[in-house]
């Protein structure tokens, strides 16, 4: 079970009626810093000015209480003035959804309200921090809504799905209900929709309030301290591994990841480094052996553009064995998705460290922030392997006739023998650093020392990419 601390006064208790959107606001908010902006009786809507953090930012709340929260075209307006002052402010701009979508009753007006949201959601793309929480059903519209924003956190009781269970069953014949059709398993681990799942309000809203702070405030960075970072790896350097406790080891403490579930053979993370605000992207070999693939390189490749949108620097951790090959990744469109990760890595602003800490093969090598799509810095841990391919897999192919006419008990040792020669003829990681692809090698527990030092050089938190944060 998640443990996240929250203060008593905001949670929010059973003996409240925690569907009243003001009091959803205040459990967001800092105490005594909301300045309710809207709240017409009957809208469905309620919008604040508030402060998460010391930080300014402005909120609005469906109101569930009225018709099932449904969007009528007044709330809409509300919400759509609400992004027009975030933008004035620079701030980031929260939603707490829990809404059947458009109201029928109004028909098209209601619809073009609606759409008046989305487009002033993706006029604020990539300009201010955007952060959804679904704490009930978010239906039609109100899916849609919290789509086009950069983070979306889902309660214990939020459901987000185009069409509910009765239209299903009606149209398709397909027997679903609510949490199969819209749940956590549906989208925090099959399509990906949800960033962040909860397992109650208060964490839900404790959560928009890390990732409102990461997000909003950058901060300046400060003293980083040694760790002894090669302690959270195996021995074996052939052993499968998870490489979060690592993540949490380089960052300051453990931070939010996004999408635990989703694309899980890569970890996306934010947190702070000596203070700074980052974004951490790691492959992970306890998963698919930390092979890239369509779906996680899609996964990272928002990742990248969100943190680059919003200047967050990046800290990207390699340990990649390549592409996961085979049919099936060809027809998911994995040159297509994978062309993602090269574009976003390469069009990036912000300053990106990449420490690769035991190999970094192929085409994965460029994908996972390489000099050639320009990061700031790049460094290697002692041992680790620079390659097209591993030495025995690319042996294989180039002495293929070699082996094949060699007894088969002698092929084992032809083979390691010419490994170990392909090495020294390929270069690996000397020839890679005498090359300048990568920077130098490092100890692991220089690592953060090495890490703030780039940052610090490249003048971290002062650049931010000058694009939208579309959801790929």
């Amino acid at each position: 079970m998640t443990i996240v601390e929250t203060r008593p006064e905001i949670q929010l208790s059973r003996q409240r009626d925690t569907r009243d959107p003001r009091q959803r606001i205040e459990a967001l908010c800092d105490p005594d810093s909301i300045e309710l902006l809207a709240a017409t009786a009957g809208s469905g809507m309620v919008t604040a000015r508030g402060r998460v953090d010391g930080g300014d930012v402005v909120v609005f709340a469906s109101d569930p209480t009225v018709q099932g929260g449904a969007l009528g075209r007044e709330g809409c307006g509300d919400v759509a003035a609400a992004y027009d002052l975030a933008l004035r402010l620079h701030c980031p701009i929260v939603g707490i959804w829990h809404s059947g979508g458009a109201r029928l009753a109004e028909g098209v007006a209601s619809l073009d309200g609606v759409g008046q949201i989305f487009a002033a959601m993706t006029r604020a793309s990539g300009r201010v921090p955007q952060i959804s929480v679904v704490l009930g059903p978010a239906a039609g519209g109100a899916a849609y809504g919290p789509a086009l924003t950069d983070v979306v956190i889902l309660g214990p009781q939020g459901r987000v799905f185009v069409t509910g269970p009765d239209v299903v069953r009606s149209v398709t014949g397909e027997d679903v209900d609510m949490l199969r059709l819209g749940g956590p398993e549906a989208h925090g681990r099959r399509s990906g929709v949800v960033h962040v799942v909860s397992e109650s309000d208060d964490e839900a809203l404790q959560r928009a309030r890390q990732v409102t702070s990461l997000l909003g405030g950058h901060h300046r960075l400060g003293a980083v301290e040694d760790r002894p970072l090669a302690d959270m790896l195996p021995d074996n350097p052939r052993r499968a591994y998870d490489v979060r406790p690592l993540v949490d080891h380089v960052l300051d403490g453990p931070g939010v990841e996004l999408h635990p579930r989703w694309a899980p053979n890569i970890v996306t993370t934010l947190g702070w480094f000596g203070g700074l605000a980052v974004g951490v992207i790691a492959n992970n070999p306890l998963r698919l052996g930390g092979c890239l693939d369509a779906t996680s390189a899609e996964k990272a490749a928002r990742f990248v553009r969100m943190c680059d949108a919003f200047g967050l620097p990046l800290i990207v951790l390699v340990d990649v064995p390549g592409y996961l090959p085979g049919v099936g990744q060809e027809w998911d469109g994995v040159v297509r998705r994978g062309a993602k990760l090269l574009h976003a890595f390469a069009e990036a602003v912000v300053p990106r460290v990449t420490v690769i800490t035991r190999k970094a093969y192929g085409g994965a090598y460029i994908a996972m922030n390489s000099r050639s799509l320009g990061a700031t810095k790049v460094v290697a841990w002692p041992g680790a392997e620079v390659a097209v391919m591993g030495a025995v897999a690319a042996v294989r192919i180039l002495h293929r006739r070699k082996l094949a006419e060699a007894p088969a008990e002698c092929v084992p040792a032809l083979e390691q023998e010419l490994a170990a020669e392909h090495e020294k003829l390929s270069g690996g990681l000397g020839r890679a650093v005498e090359l300048g692809v990568i920077d130098g090698v490092v100890s692991p527990e220089r690592t953060r020392a090495v890490i703030a030092e780039a940052l610090q050089a490249a003048g971290a938190a002062r650049v931010r990419g000058e694009h939208g944060n579309i959801p790929l």
